[in-house]
C-alpha cells in the first residue's frame, strides 16, 4: 500500500460524496453523541471562514432535531473570538443570522493574548533574551487562548466543543496543538476542504464565506494557501486518490509526516 492511500485509509476520505447524505450522517453523529452525554448542546466558535461555518450549521440542525425530538431543550451556542478588530467579523455574523443562530456571544481575545504574550517576553528577558514573541509563538497564543474562553463557557453552560479540523488540514497539520485541535468532538473529521465547501452549498452558507480565502486568523494577511505552499484544490484531490504534480505531491507527503506528532497520543514511559 503506498503512503497516499495510507493517508486517505486513515483519514476516511471518500473519493466522491453525496452533500445531502453526508450532511444527515454528521448530524445524525452529533445528534448520538450529544444525547449520550447528558450535556446540554454544542459550543462553536464561528471564525468567519467555511470550515466553522458548516460546522455551525450541523450543530444547529443537530440540537434543534434533538430538541423537537426528546422533548428538551438543546442549543448551540456560537461564539464569536476576534483578536481586536477582525476585518471580516462581518462574515461571522451572517453566518449565525443564515442559520438563525439566536444564541451568540463575543470574546475579544486581544487584552489577554497581548497580556500573556508580555509576560513571556519579560520571562525571556530574564534568561538574558530580548525579543518580542515570534508571529508564530504569538498566533499559536491565539488559538490557544480562544480554546481556554471556549472551555470556560462550555464548563459553566454543559456544552460540549466542536472543533472545525478536516481531513485537509489533519494531512499537512495546519492546527494548532493543544489550540484548535483541543475538542470534544470533530463532525468534519473525514472530509477534504473542497467536500465541505459541497456541503457549505446545501446548508445556505453565504457565499462570500464558501469563496473566501481560508485563513486560521493567526495574523493579519495570513492564508493557509500561502504559509502551507500548498493549494487546497491539490490537497483535497490528492486525499481523493486522484494523481497532482509529483513535486506537490512529495512536498504534501513531507509535510504529513513532520506534523505526526500533532496527530498521535502524547507519548509517555
Amino acid at each position: 500500500m503506498s503512503l497516499q492511500q495510507d493517508i486517505i485509509r486513515r483519514f476516511g476520505v471518500k473519493p466522491e460524496i453525496d452533500p445531502e447524505e453526508e450532511i444527515r450522517r454528521r448530524v445524525d453523529f452529533l445528534k448520538n453523541y450529544l444525547s449520550n452525554t447528558g450535556m446540554d448542546g454544542l459550543l462553536i466558535a464561528i471564525s468567519g471562514g467555511v470550515d466553522s461555518a458548516v460546522a455551525a450549521a450541523l450543530c444547529k440542525k443537530a440540537t434543534d432535531e434533538l430538541t423537537r425530538e426528546k422533548g428538551k431543550e438543546y442549543f448551540t451556542l456560537g461564539v464569536f473570538q476576534p483578536y481586536g478588530d477582525q476585518e471580516d467579523i462581518t462574515d461571522s455574523y451572517a453566518v449565525a443570522d443564515a442559520i438563525n443562530l439566536q444564541r451568540r456571544v463575543e470574546t475579544n481575545i486581544r487584552d489577554s493574548v497581548d497580556e500573556m504574550a508580555l509576560e513571556v517576553e519579560f520571562a525571556l528577558k530574564s534568561l538574558g533574551v530580548h525579543k518580542h514573541l515570534s508571529r508564530v509563538a504569538k498566533g499559536n497564543m491565539k488559538a490557544r487562548t480562544r480554546m481556554v474562553k471556549q472551555y470556560a463557557l462550555a464548563v459553566e453552560l454543559n456544552l460540549l466543543v466542536v472543533g472545525t479540523d478536516h481531513a485537509s488540514e489533519a494531512l499537512t497539520g495546519f492546527f494548532t496543538k493543544w489550540g484548535d485541535g483541543a475538542v470534544d468532538i470533530t463532525p468534519l473529521s473525514s472530509l477534504n476542504k473542497r467536500q465541505v465547501r459541497l456541503l457549505a452549498g446545501k446548508l445556505g452558507i453565504p457565499e462570500q464565506v464558501i469563496t473566501k480565502a481560508p485563513t486560521a486568523g493567526l495574523w493579519p494577511g495570513q492564508t493557509d494557501e500561502d504559509e502551507l505552499g500548498i493549494s487546497y484544490e491539490d490537497n483535497s484531490s490528492y486525499l481523493e486518490g486522484k494523481e497532482i504534480d509529483p513535486k506537490v505531491k512529495e512536498k504534501l507527503e513531507r509535510q504529513y509526516q513532520i506534523t505526526e506528532h500533532k496527530r498521535s497520543p502524547i507519548p509517555g514511559i
